[in-house]
């Protein structure tokens, strides 16, 4: 297998784990695989979602809980879909970059970083950064295209 093809893959790996990431987050705080207190479930609803982000943005006043809330996971899913979809490939990548290293930083400060590391927030982070330094810089990705089909 040559390194082209092994960078290809890569890309290809790289923006499905980073799409299912931001989908299983926002599957979970929905109650899709059950509600808090099941196992391998870290909210289980949107109550405890929330619950999570106030404990994590202490700061912010009550009120403005929700909308972060709402704008974050509107955030997440319109990046999942771009991965998925394969739009803007290194502006959706850095994108993504930046919303994780806010998490990371949010989650270190009021987690620690021993917690956060082992959520694997930094190596999203990297993940993310390295999908954006390889990914090729077109428009949008065409399935049909004979020229994107080994670019992918």
């Amino acid at each position: 297998m040559t390194d082209k093809r092994v960078l290809q893959i890569g890309r290809i790996v790289l923006r499905l784990c980073l799409s299912s990431a931001f989908l299983v987050a926002i599957a979970d705080r929905f109650g899709v695989y059950g509600g808090h207190g099941t196992k391998g479930v870290t909210w289980g609803d949107w109550t405890h979602f929330l619950q999570f982000v106030a404990y994590l943005i202490k700061i912010a006043p009550k009120a403005f809980i929700p909308t972060i809330g709402i704008l974050e996971t509107i955030i997440e899913f319109a990046l999942a879909v771009a991965l998925l979809v394969g739009v803007y490939p290194r502006i959706v990548a850095w994108s993504s970059a930046a919303l994780l290293a806010l998490f990371a930083v949010t989650m270190s400060i009021a987690l620690g970083i021993p917690t956060t590391l082992g959520y694997g927030v930094f190596t999203a982070v990297g993940a993310a950064l390295l999908l954006g330094a390889v990914a090729r810089p077109r428009f949008i990705w065409d399935p049909l295209s004979s020229e994107n089909a080994s670019e992918a």
